[in-house]
């Protein structure tokens, strides 16, 4: 009887053991899922004049936007032109291949000469980046322009619905609070040029 006892509490024991590892793929399986927005690709260093920003691209959500501008990085397409616009309170924009000249009138109507489907869904929270697009009466599908984009110094709600939305900055952004704080002429373009130097995927 003894023995019938012992063999019924090894057999509940193993049960439970081999419920709990049907259970623990679940929670790994979660904890995979999760890290694949970071791992092997999700991050990216724009390194400036004026330090390195580093931004986490929202493959899940955005994964048109976070390929372009993986693309264009690797391309070398962002590597010497500027943050040309700059609105303290706002935001800071970059990414035209226009800015690389010494030419201030044209900074802001470049482009990779394509346009992105919009993906539309993530809020404008304090240091998300987004791509930069024409408006409404021209673009009314909300296209995005193909390389330029900004950098929200502070949550702008408004814009929301409007604009994709595809990344945040998970460090640096006392970096871009001194981009968007420089001295900028009547076109808010900085005065003294705020460069990138380059683009990396990490």
């Amino acid at each position: 009887m003894k023995q019938l006892m012992l063999v019924l509490c090894a057999i509940v024991l193993l049960s439970a053991v081999s419920t709990a590892q049907q259970k623990q793929p679940t929670s790994k399986k979660g904890k995979k899922s999760v890290e694949k927005t970071i791992e092997p690709h999700g991050l990216v260093i724009i390194e400036t004049s004026m330090g390195e920003i580093s931004i986490l691209l929202a493959d899940d959500k955005a994964p048109k936007h976070a390929a372009n501008f993986r693309k264009l990085a690797k391309e070398g397409l962002y590597t010497g032109t500027t943050f040309h616009r700059v609105i303290p309170g706002f935001m800071i924009q970059g990414g035209d291949p226009n800015s690389k000249d010494d030419d201030r009138s044209n900074d802001g109507l470049g482009g990779p000469n394509y346009n992105i489907d919009a993906e539309i869904g993530l809020l404008h929270e304090r240091g998300v980046i987004a791509a930069a697009r024409q408006g409404d009466p021209v673009n009314p599908e909300r296209k995005s322009n193909g390389s330029q984009f900004y950098i929200t110094v502070a949550a702008a709600h408004f814009l929301d619905g409007q604009y994709s939305v595809f990344g945040k900055v998970i460090k640096g952004m006392e970096v871009v609070d001194k981009i968007v704080a420089v001295p900028r002429d009547r076109n808010d373009n900085p005065i003294q040029k705020v460069v990138i130097k380059k683009v990396s995927i990490k």
